[in-house]
């Protein structure tokens, strides 16, 4: 938005590290801003949040000095990574809903028979073996999501295959 014309001067980006640089614990961000609105940015930042700890900012200022090559071979993981599990939960009966851009798939779950979100997922953790998020967690209107759950897929290949092989018993609902 900031490079097209006139809108750099009235456009705040808001971002974080945790995802791109795989430190989601760290809550390391930026805020880029023209000079005048930087103030109330930070402002509202000194009331409403701790700062990060000196070494984490630095590892922050670092991490964005990498090299395009970075972004692209973070791009084509989540995408093989993607790859892997989609298939594994459409196997088992899971309505899929491929990402694009992100590094979790939200998926439906009404096929399964459970009350909502939240009972599967318990089910699944205890039962399968396998965590979720309850998608009605993502929701102002938890019902709009309680028959949605969210999976990761930024783990190692063989936390991938397991969770496939665990699902697996899913199939007989």
């Amino acid at each position: 938005m900031a490079q097209l014309e006139g809108m750099r001067e009235r456009t705040v980006v808001v971002n974080s590290m945790s995802k791109t640089y795989s430190v989601t614990g760290w809550r390391v961000g930026y805020v880029l801003a023209p000079a005048d609105v930087t103030g109330a940015v930070r402002k509202v930042h000194d009331f409403l949040t701790v700062g990060a700890a000196a070494p984490l900012q630095r590892a922050g200022a670092y991490a964005l000095r990498m090299p395009p090559e970075y972004y692209e071979g973070l791009r084509r993981e989540y995408e093989r990574r993607r790859d892997m599990l989609l298939p594994a939960l459409e196997e088992v009966g899971f309505k899929v809903f491929r990402p694009d851009g992100a590094y979790y798939v939200m998926t439906d779950i009404g096929r399964f028979g459970f009350r909502d979100d939240v009972e599967f997922t318990r089910h699944l953790i205890q039962e399968v073996g396998v965590a979720c998020v309850p998608g009605s967690s993502f929701y102002s209107r938890p019902e709009l999501g309680a028959r949605q759950v969210r999976f990761c897929f930024c783990k190692k290949d063989e936390t991938l295959e397991a969770a496939a092989d665990r699902l697996r018993k899913l199939q007989s609902y």
